[in-house]
């Protein structure tokens, strides 16, 4: 019985598909085929139902299945601990960016930690931030650059930014002279905002619950560059935070939201670095967001 066996005979189980099994691991239909046939020998049982369209696990298949995961991830985890004994880092680590992301620090930690590893493979996935989030929890990302408005609980995290929201408005506008605004002014006026599910939003939209008021978000973008050029031709205040708001100082006012306290924040978020790379990743990201001390265990 061979590692690679047991890796084909899991793509199946999953793909339900031997097709679709062999593209996983790129191998021919046939040769994955006649891998399963050579397990299924040497268990003295068949492992699938061949006679329907799609495949399924039989009995013996099913009871096999869990038992041929746990080998592979030990198999994994024999490399990974040779692996930080060595030094040498390899295999593959997906990072999450909040939509509209554009902080340079998280682009120069990535490409000096490609510098220091370049073994590892880097995919990097842009999603809203409640998303990334859950993708996180599930396994699917390594670390993400979320925005929040609080830490997530299960979560380990590490607060890079935090900024209180900003009201910008364009020239000539009735906020622009203002020495003061409010919750409720802002309600009185069309607003562009980040959508839904991005931390920015979540501190804003929450503060206006909480005071009972709806504001009218007449236009939404993911991008803080998008936001303040629609406010800047006179679409509506732009709720930035107020870095983001600073960059566009020369087309749009900004004023402190006077009653709203609670910063956005920007945050790392990962579930536990579970292997060498996220380690080494975070400590990069930690240099590079100008932190001091050990990445965090």
């Amino acid at each position: 019985m061979e590692l690679r066996q047991l890796e084909y005979f899991v793509a199946v189980a999953e793909e339900r598909n031997f097709t679709r099994a062999a593209e996983r691991v790129h191998i021919s239909q046939s040769g994955v085929s006649a891998q399963i046939r050579q397990l299924e020998r040497e268990l003295g049982a068949e492992l699938f139902d061949r006679s329907a369209r799609s495949v399924t696990l039989t009995v013996a298949g099913k009871a096999a299945l869990d038992h041929a995961r746990a080998a592979l991830a030990a198999a994994g985890a024999v490399g990974r601990a040779v692996d930080e004994v060595t030094g040498l880092l390899r295999g593959r680590l997906t990072v999450g960016m909040v939509i509209g992301c554009t902080l340079t620090p998280l682009f120069d930690a990535l490409a000096a930690f490609h510098r220091a590893h370049p073994a590892v493979e880097i995919a990097l996935l842009e999603d809203n931030s409640d998303r990334l989030v859950e993708q996180v929890r599930a396994g699917a990302v390594d670390v993400a650059l979320t925005g929040t408005a609080t830490l997530p609980d299960g979560l380990d995290a590490l607060t890079v930014v935090g900024e209180r929201l900003v009201a910008a408005a364009p020239a000539g506008h009735p906020l622009e002279t203002r020495r003061r605004v409010t919750l409720r002014d802002l309600s009185a006026h069309p607003l562009v905002c980040m959508p839904p599910g991005t931390g920015l939003r979540t501190v804003f939209d929450a503060a206006c619950a909480a005071r009972g008021l709806r504001p009218a978000i007449a236009l939404e973008a993911s991008a803080a560059d998008a936001v303040a050029g629609l406010a800047a031709r006179g679409l509506g205040v732009a709720v930035l935070s107020a870095s983001m708001a600073a960059a566009h100082g020369d087309r749009l006012t900004a004023h402190l939201i006077d009653d709203l306290d609670a910063p956005a924040l920007l945050a790392l978020v990962w579930n536990g670095p579970r292997n060498p790379a996220v380690r080494g990743l975070l400590t990069h990201l930690r240099r590079a967001f100008g932190m001091s001390g050990p990445a965090p265990a």
